[in-house]
């Protein structure tokens, strides 16, 4: 016999686990349905940033979404480790992007003034640093290093920790998951989902789509489109140093473990989570420019993992028209977002609703563009 719940969830990653959470907090009968070991996770490799400069260049509301989320993360954190006991060691000291050149730095400015010189985007603080400036704040930095760009909003997570506590918390919130539960087929009939899987089906009112890359072939089921496609990331971590980092930087950023993360890469590859030599050689080479203390450091891990990538890079929220009840979250920023998405979006899914003035904007409707005659 079919389990049947308020809402399903299609997806454990982290986008999937904070909505779930989110849901499990109000009260929602939740089942969280995901695959095995061997999917294709961006959740593991993500470089664990809440970061926000340099976001919306393009869609100026991406960048208020993601400042709200910024805002929410301290007491998102709280909440968790108050109801799990886990620390998941949220800092928000601020965050720079360095620039190895002059041209590098004058690019960076440039970028910043055009995203803040977009009407309706919400201003915040941001600031381009010369050498002396970003050499108080980060004394290691090398001789290349001519400066870069600061913003006081940014941060970053021990992400491990916070999809274990999403995970921990959902399920003493009620949330059932069923792990091993990959997503076959669903049906939509009489205003009820069913999700047909190799371990039975599942019955819900409501679905939520937050499947990574998956919801590209699961959202034309319940009449959404989902255009996404993966996109490689590598990531470099070196064996734990006493600490020397005190502010994220985009590309290399001390855990509080004491091991350091490197990483930056943008591959276009399809589904091939391949580790490559050559990137992660560039990947090391420019992190030691920045700081020559990493030249002493062993390497102890590489891997690479897919994101989750629209034409455009943003988004895609969207509740559907002909299957009404279902929706779809999918976003490259699942550590950033994760407050929005437990304490903003999961009481809109539940309410049955996502409001047009937030979320028509990241519909996939503004991929709907006539071909030219």
């Amino acid at each position: 016999m079919a389990r049947e719940f308020d809402i399903a969830v299609i997806g454990g990653g982290l986008v999937g686990a904070a909505i779930a959470w989110g849901l499990g907090k109000i009260g929602q009968r939740v089942a969280v349905l995901d695959e095995g070991d061997i999917a294709f996770r961006a959740s593991r490799g993500n470089f664990a940033l809440v970061w926000v400069q340099s976001k919306g260049l393009g869609m100026p509301e991406y960048a208020g979404w993601t400042v709200r989320s910024s805002e929410a993360w301290g007491g998102f954190a709280d909440e968790l480790k108050e109801q799990t006991g886990l620390d998941i060691c949220h800092q928000r000291p601020g965050g720079f992007h360095l620039a190895l050149s002059e041209a590098e730095l004058a690019n960076r400015e440039s970028i910043l003034k055009r995203l803040h010189n977009q009407p309706a985007m919400q201003r915040y603080e941001w600031e381009i640093m010369d050498r002396a400036r970003v050499q108080r704040m980060l004394p290691q930095v090398g001789p290349e290093v001519v400066g870069g760009s600061y913003c006081p909003l940014d941060g970053h997570v021990n992400s491990p920790r916070l999809f274990r506590a999403l995970h921990a918390g959902m399920q003493q919130l009620g949330v059932t998951y069923l792990p091993n539960h990959p997503v076959e087929q669903i049906t939509y009939r009489d205003r009820q989902f069913v999700m047909h899987t190799p371990a039975g089906e599942v019955r819900s009112g409501k679905l939520v789509l937050a499947a990574g890359n998956g919801n590209a072939r699961l959202g034309p089921m319940v009449g959404l489109n989902v255009p996404v496609r993966p996109q490689r990331g590598q990531i470099v971590v070196t064996e734990k140093a006493a600490p020397f980092l005190n502010y994220p930087v985009v590309t290399v950023r001390q855990t509080d473990e004491g091991g350091v993360m490197l990483g930056d890469s943008l591959e276009e590859t399809g589904f091939d989570p391949t580790v490559g030599t050559g990137v992660i050689s560039t990947i090391a080479e420019r992190a030691v420019r920045m700081f020559p203390v990493l030249a002493r450091l062993n390497v102890v891990r590489t891997w690479a993992a897919l994101r989750v990538m629209t034409q455009d890079g943003f988004p895609i929220y969207d509740q559907s028209a002909t299957c009404p009840g279902a929706f779809v979250a999918t976003c490259h920023s699942g550590v950033t977002l994760a407050a929005n998405h437990a304490l903003v979006l999961a009481p809109l899914i539940a309410g049955g609703s996502l409001p047009p003035e937030t979320f028509e904007v990241f519909s996939a409707r503004r991929f709907d563009v006539p071909a030219a005659a």
